[in-house]
Order: structure tokens, then C-alpha cells, then sequence
């Protein structure tokens, strides 16, 4: 993937609801989270791509959802989490830290369900 994903086109293009732009959020982030944990794309890869300062500054200001964005805050120190930590306790601690990310989202899925 070479391209970088503007979530602001993607979530308010279409018109959606605010409930409907968190839930898209979220499933854009496991596929995300899903591409980092089999080696699609590689931490640096994803902060290029996804956990840019533009999408950060787009789910902090326009989403407004507490959940979305510790999702951005924890997706931009993934390379850092790598390149500070010894190989082992580093794939360690990315795995756990893909665990959180994939608990965020679905509890943004929840949250999107339970309202419907």
C-alpha cells in the first residue's frame, strides 16, 4: 500500500452519521491492526499510511470519541515501541499492544450496537 488513507474523506464523504463515522473508524483500524499482526505492513508502514498527524488531528477534533483517540495515540508509538525495546520483550510488547488496539475498536463496535 503506498497511498495514504484520508479519513476525513473516507468518513464524512458519504454523508454519514457521526455513530456511523466511529464504527467505520473502527473497522478501518482492524483491518489495520489485523495487516500488522500477520506482517502486511510494518509499523512504519502504518504510521505513514494510517497514524498520520493529519488523521490524528481529524479523530481528536472531528470525532471527538475518548476510545478513537487513544486508538490514534497508540498507533503513532508503534514504530517507537519497536526501535526502543530489546527483539523479544518488543514483539512482546507490539502484541500486546495490537491486543489494545483490537479491544478499542470492538468497544467502539459495541458502543455502536448497543445505541441501535
Amino acid at each position: 500500500m503506498n497511498k495514504r488513507i484520508d479519513l476525513a474523506a473516507l468518513l464524512e464523504g458519504a454523508g454519514r452519521t457521526r455513530p456511523e463515522q466511529v464504527a467505520l473508524f473502527a473497522l478501518i483500524n482492524l483491518g489495520i491492526v489485523e495487516s500488522l499482526s500477520s506482517g502486511l505492513i510494518s509499523a512504519a508502514e502504518s504510521l505513514r499510511i494510517f497514524f498520520h498527524a493529519e488523521n490524528c488531528l481529524f479523530v481528536r477534533k472531528k470525532l471527538r470519541v475518548k476510545a478513537a483517540d487513544q486508538i490514534m495515540s497508540r498507533g503513532v508509538q508503534l514504530p517507537d515501541l519497536l526501535d526502543a525495546l530489546q527483539t523479544d520483550e518488543a514483539q512482546r510488547e507490539f502484541n500486546c499492544e495490537l491486543a489494545k488496539l483490537r479491544n478499542l475498536c470492538l468497544g467502539l463496535l459495541e458502543q455502536k450496537r448497543s445505541a441501535a
